[in-house]
């Protein structure tokens, strides 16, 4: 089955297994531990001994779990974990994970959605089998069930050629001295260690334990014992799949002095920018490992969600400005249902931070299907959508465990750029950007990362304005040019962590509706610097003003005009306007950060979000 007829899951829900020799329970609690940031509403784990199958489950929190006085009579080194987000069936015991089969002799754990689960489960039902929960989880565990004939491995075979949707799953049985992996539209990784062996959902759950990690893709199944592995698709082919080893360490997954994950990847942006841009500039060229033939290109599509789309907003301006190449901006939610034109001499630019972005890797596959070139810009090595492009750009930013993105975001404009620059640079159309341009845009790329320190300095400042507005129930964020999709970007962040209702606009368009909304209790952020639209911006301003509203602005330049309309500034450090975005979005992050901490909102977990949505 195509990926881009699946229904996914939103990758809320954590898998880790372990094989070895090592004290399970407290290696499968830690692992779940690191994987709370994908958000959950219960756990469970199962560990088999003496042919036996040990489950756990609690509803809540995993440190309820750890809890269970259970676990202390609990022993083996063989098991797998879960931690669920709800989808069928509401958050109780009865509903985690892991589900058994009828004898419980077989345990399993799935991410994703069965979408034929009902006419399944009726034909097991007929059959006699006794399902418990209201979950589509479970007739996994009874389909193999009913194909098992004393290997587990080709019980699962045949049980997963009869399901429809997405799976990533890892399966013990009582008889067998073994874990199942399977994946398909859900991510799914196995673990390679000294006479051991791990399977997870993301790299967190075994980096503790192991940087040594296999990508399964779609519909592959691994066979893990204590010594070895073995791959293969689901119709027997054995698989030799590559050893990609990690470069992050644990200090990375661990907040360290912040009081958020969130916060400390808003202050390791500039480590993460240079990161992107290390060894991409030598000599004034741009130096970029990509199997295009640039000259062939008459078009860009850019195809992103969320704060990906709007760094792909920044793309087209970039882009059509440096290169002189049309570039057309989709959701990639929206973009194979409307029957794109796409022709062979377009590229395709797929943007995500994770790499597993349900809609933007259906959208890649449309495009290839029309035959157009494809490249992905992307953080995670390994990733679903690395896999499908002719060619990526790897942003080196490092894990983001927050939800809400941000060093992400300002990587993908730092990529974008430079892949902007290496077009012009390789098929030598400057269109109306100068040679000088060209240099003067080099030179402010490499003390970026020293302006965003400047930025971020400025935090405890930005702290006490958040305080005098926390309390709103609106914000309006407005911004011109390159910089509107900074204002879409800052309402975004504020809506995701502080629950506040929030809106961007071109700050001309304010005039077409949104000024209708505007009084006393409505602040608004204009994304202001000083270029050439910048008296327009005032007079936006004054129009507020008249009418009350309060304005926070974020400036570059000094301006006494600019100083009476404000009822707060944040001045950030002047530069090329191509480069801005990545400046002017930092206040707005730490606005947003702010005044959810100062709201109590817990920011690493906003509700209702995911990491990485694989779901349509």
């Amino acid at each position: 089955m195509e990926i881009s007829s699946i229904l996914y899951l939103l990758i809320m829900c954590g898998i880790i297994g372990y094989i070895g020799n090592k004290n399970i329970v407290p290696l499968l609690l830690n692992g779940l531990k690191k994987l709370e940031y994908r958000g959950y509403d219960s756990a469970g784990l199962c560990v088999l001994n003496n042919g036996k199958l040990n489950i756990v489950k609690k509803q809540g929190k995993i440190s309820q779990l750890a809890k269970e006085p259970k676990l202390n009579n609990i022993k083996g080194n063989i098991g797998i974990a879960h931690s669920r987000w709800a989808t069928h069936g509401e958050p109780n015991e009865l509903n985690a994970h892991p589900h058994l089969d009828c004898k419980k002799e077989i345990a399993i754990v799935h991410n994703g959605i069965i979408e034929n689960y009902q006419s399944l489960k009726k034909l097991l039902k007929k059959e006699g089998h006794k399902i418990i929960s209201d979950t589509d989880s479970e007739i996994i565990a009874h389909l193999i069930e009913k194909f098992y004939s004393g290997d587990i491995k080709k019980a699962t075979v045949k049980a997963l050629k009869l399901i429809d949707g997405a799976f990533g799953l890892a399966i013990i049985d009582k008889n067998e001295e073994k874990i199942i992996a399977a994946r398909r539209g859900s991510p799914l990784i196995i673990g390679v260690g000294d006479n051991e062996m791990f399977v997870a959902s993301d790299v967190p759950a075994i980096l503790d334990h192991t940087k040594k990690v296999i990508y399964l893709q779609d519909n592959e199944i691994a066979e893990l014992r204590k010594n070895g592995y073995s791959i293969e698709n689901l119709d027997g082919k054995q698989i030799d799949r590559k050893i990609h080893k990690i470069k992050w360490t644990t200090e990375q997954m661990e907040k360290g002095k912040f009081k958020h994950f969130m916060l400390k990847e808003i202050f390791e942006q500039p480590e993460a920018v240079e990161n992107t841009l290390r060894g991409r500039i030598k000599n004034n060229k741009i130096k970029l490992t990509l199997n295009l033939d640039l000259k062939k290109i008459r078009r860009i599509i850019i195809t992103a969600c969320g704060t990906s789309w709007h760094s792909g907003l920044i793309g087209k301006y970039v882009i059509e400005k440096i290169t002189g190449i049309p570039v057309e901006i989709d959701y990639a939610s929206e973009f194979r249902y409307r029957d794109p034109i796409i022709k062979k001499d377009d590229l395709v630019i797929a943007i995500s931070q994770s790499g597993e972005t349900a809609d933007t890797l259906a959208a890649l596959k449309e495009a290839r299907a029309k035959k157009a070139k494809t490249l992905g810009i992307v953080n995670v090595v390994g990733s679903s959508i690395t896999r499908e492009v002719d060619s990526g750009i790897y942003l080196h930013a490092g894990p983001e465990i927050g939800v809400a993105s941000t060093k992400a975001f300002t990587c993908q404009i730092t990529a974008l750029l430079l892949f902007a620059l290496f077009i012009r640079q390789e098929k030598k159309t400057y269109s109306k950007f100068s040679e000088s341009s060209n240099k003067q845009l080099l030179k402010e790329l490499k003390v970026v990362s020293r302006k965003i320190r400047t930025v971020l300095e400025k935090s405890n400042e930005i702290r006490k304005i958040a305080e005098k507005f926390k309390e709103n129930k609106n914000f309006l964020y407005l911004g011109r040019g390159i910089n509107f999709p900074v204002a879409l970007e800052g309402a975004l962040k504020l809506k995701e962590i502080s629950y506040i209702h929030a809106e961007g606009y071109p700050a001309a368009e304010m005039k077409h509706g949104p000024i209708a909304l505007i009084d006393k209790n409505m602040p608004v952020v204009f994304v202001s610097p000083k270029d050439n639209t910048y008296e327009k911006v005032l007079s936006n301003m004054e129009e507020i003003k008249a009418r009350k509203g309060k304005i926070i602005a974020i400036i570059n330049k000094q301006d006494e005009r600019l100083e009476k309309l404000a009822d707060a500034l944040i001045k950030v450090p002047q530069t090329k306007e191509e480069i801005s975005p990545i400046i002017n979005v930092v206040p707005l992050q730490l606005l947003a950060y702010h005044i959810a901490d100062l709201k109590g909102i817990n920011v690493d977990k906003p509700k209702n979000l995911a990491k990485s949505v694989t779901v349509e």
